[in-house]
């Protein structure tokens, strides 16, 4: 019988699970895909270079309703759109030559993993899976005729946008009921990874599972860190470490066995990558990885990683196992340290605060960065920039059901957190200068080798944080941001309207919990 006879697919010429050689072989013969010098597959993904979340849905179901933060991230969609959506999808998959089909499961902790069945129209989508989901066995293979989840990717084909709450020709939307996730009008693989990322942070807070937008590693002793952060706060690179083993770079959970990753790989960002300043990320681009919209010489087929004439969101995904002294299993005890990073362009903020319960739960629902000049359009000086649970487009239930998960972890298992700026100091931005990394990597092993916890600790007047006076490898006056500046009373003034952009933001969590508002701003 057809594999996909049971969703109303006809088509029988079906590639399951196959192996990097045969996608590489069907992606060059049918999907316009090149390989670079080093060996790694390189495709585009059309129109879209990125996600479409304005395009997202969620179908609102008698099961659900309650329990999801529903508004502007996860916007609602009813059954019979979501019906005709999937038909469509079907009908575009019966009208095709070949379809691809990926088994695989998210999340390394078995008890908690959820089978997932990937099918597709563009062999570079399956490889992109196979790379991020975490390859079974054959013998739990036999196992997959009733995977937890199907997305159907007919992205290639738009759904119609006269149809239902659709405002485009795409759409990525998702039912809880049905447990499938159909894609349509865009081929960016970034929507498939992140669909299961946005049904992990369903299921796993209903088992009182914490579900993460984080990277963790692992010290010689077993003791774990987790780094939350958003793009450009210094995530992935202050987690990759010579003397620390990586579990995972971007997804996590944690239960009360300790932590582990939902993938099976990595999606790192391209854009200016280089050998000297990311050695790991660019010696795993090889066979097996797949390139995602980076522009390459056509003779010698080498990358130019600052070509960003297609996008700046060049991507590059690949198995955790490409990456040196990785841990696999990638799973981990309970983490010592709840580091969160920002980017503080307003250069106000400490290199380093000791936080409280209550300001880990603030500062973790806040989720601040700054956006600088350049980032986007329009922008000509830094504007503060919150994303909540530093994830909100992934987040299912509300911010604050996380927040209360990561602080129950924290008080069972005596984690401690952190708030580390990797921003400017000394001045704004145009003003000040760029955090040293140095500095930020001292701090970083003051945190793990515990001698920051030992630090006297100065209480900031404005935002409340309890800053360490001493770290080894960090001048003193580097680490109180006043000191740095020149002109205090502006200092002043830049800090007070951070302050009130935090109590600003947090207005929308009226709701949340006393405790937690009073972690804010003083």
């Amino acid at each position: 019988m057809n594999l996909l006879s049971q969703y109303g697919i006809t088509q029988e010429n079906i590639f399951r699970n196959a192996v990097p050689a045969v996608l590489y072989a069907e992606a060059l013969a049918h999907d316009a895909a090149e390989i670079s010098s080093t060996g790694a597959l390189m495709t585009n993904s059309g129109v879209k270079t990125g996600r479409s979340p304005k395009d997202k849905r969620i179908v609102e179901d008698a099961e659900t309703d309650q329990d999801i933060w529903w508004g502007s991230i996860n916007m609602k969609t009813d059954a019979v759109t979501f019906a005709h959506n999937r038909q469509r999808a079907i009908d575009y998959f019966n009208t095709c030559d070949r379809l691809y089909v990926v088994d695989g499961f998210a999340g390394w902790d078995e008890k908690y993993r959820v089978k997932v069945r990937v099918i597709c129209t563009r062999a570079y989508h399956a490889l992109f899976m196979r790379n991020m989901l975490i390859v079974p066995t054959e013998e739990e293979l036999r196992q997959f005729d009733k995977p937890d989840y199907v997305i159907f990717n007919a992205g290639k084909f738009p759904c119609d946008p006269t149809i239902g709450t659709h405002t485009s020709s795409t759409s990525v939307s998702l039912s809880f009921a049905a447990r499938e996730f159909v894609i349509l009008g865009t081929q960016y693989a970034g929507e498939m990874k992140k669909g299961v990322f946005t049904i992990m942070n369903y299921l796993m807070p209903k088992q009182d599972v914490l579900s993460m937008h984080c990277s963790a590693n692992e010290g010689v002793d077993g003791d774990v860190s987790l780094f939350f952060g958003l793009s450009g706060t210094g995530k992935t690179t202050l987690s990759t470490e010579a003397n620390r083993r990586l579990i995972g770079d971007d997804e996590h959970c944690w239960t009360e066995n300790g932590v582990f990753n939902i993938e099976g790989g990595c999606y790192a960002k391209c854009i200016n990558l280089s050998k000297e300043s990311e050695p790991e990320i660019f010696n795993a681009i090889k066979f097996g990885t797949v390139l995602e919209n980076v522009v390459a010489d056509p003779t010698t087929r080498e990358v130019d990683y600052a070509d960003k004439s297609f996008t700046e969101n060049t991507r590059a995904a690949y198995p955790l196992d490409f990456i040196p002294n990785t841990k696999i299993p990638a799973v981990g005890g309970h983490p010592k340290n709840i580091i969160l990073l920002t980017c503080d362009a307003f250069g106000v903020l400490p290199p380093v605060s000791k936080l409280t319960p209550e300001q880990a739960m603030y500062h973790y629902i806040s989720g601040y960065t700054a956006k600088v000049a350049g980032t986007e359009v329009g922008i000509k000086e830094p504007q503060p920039d919150f994303s909540a649970c530093y994830g909100a487009a992934f987040l299912v239930w509300h911010p604050t059901k996380y927040a209360e998960l990561l602080a129950d972890r924290m008080k069972t298992y005596g984690s401690n957190a952190w708030l580390v700026n990797t921003g400017w100091a000394g001045g704004g931005y145009g003003v000040g200068k760029r955090m040293s990394i140095k500095h930020t990597r001292a701090i970083i092993d003051a945190i793990h080798s515990g001698e920051l916890a030992k630090s006297p600790l100065h209480q900031d007047p404005i935002f409340g944080l309890y800053v360490p006076t001493i770290c080894p490898g960090v001048p003193e006056d580097v680490l109180i941001p006043r000191e740095c500046w020149i002109d205090k009373a502006k200092y002043d003034e830049t800090a007070k309207k951070l302050a009130e952009a935090f109590k600003a933001n947090f207005e929308k969590y009226a709701d949340a919990a006393p405790e937690i508002a009073a972690g804010g701003p003083m």
